[in-house]
C-alpha cells in the first residue's frame, strides 16, 4: 500500500545536527533529511549533485570561488558534481538532502 510521507513526523526522529535520516527511496536516490546547525567541513562529490532544500530554518552554502547561497525555508538549491561546498547554520535548521542512494552522507 502506498502511503504519505509527514516531514513533521520525520523530524521528531532527528537526534543530532548533521546526522541525516532516511526518508525514502526513488529509483537509484534517497531523500534524507537532516538538522544542520553550525558549520559542516568542506567538501565536494566528484561524481554527483546535491539538492539542498529547506524545510525549515535558513541555512548558507559557502562555495570555494563563488559567491555564498542563502537559502530560507521553502527554498532550494543544487550543488553541482565537483564543486567544493561548506554548509552551515547559525540556527537550527531541517534540510531535505536529495541524493544517490549509494552517497555517504558525511562528505569526503
Amino acid at each position: 500500500m502506498i502511503h504519505g510521507i509527514n516531514l513533521n513526523d520525520k523530524m521528531k526522529s532527528l537526534t543530532a545536527p548533521w546526522t541525516p535520516i532516511k526518508v525514502t527511496r526513488v529509483n537509484n536516490h534517497v531523500v534524507r533529511m537532516a538538522i544542520f546547525k553550525g558549520k559542516f567541513h568542506w567538501h565536494s562529490r566528484i561524481n554527483q549533485d546535491e539538492l539542498f532544500y529547506v524545510h525549515r530554518g535558513k541555512i548558507t552554502i559557502r562555495l570555494s570561488g563563488q559567491p555564498d547561497i542563502q537559502l530560507n525555508a521553502g527554498e532550494m538549491a543544487v550543488i553541482p558534481a565537483g564543486v567544493e561546498h561548506c554548509p552551515e547554520s547559525a540556527e537550527e535548521s531541517c534540510v531535505i538532502l536529495f541524493e544517490p542512494a549509494a552517497l555517504k552522507s558525511n562528505g569526503d
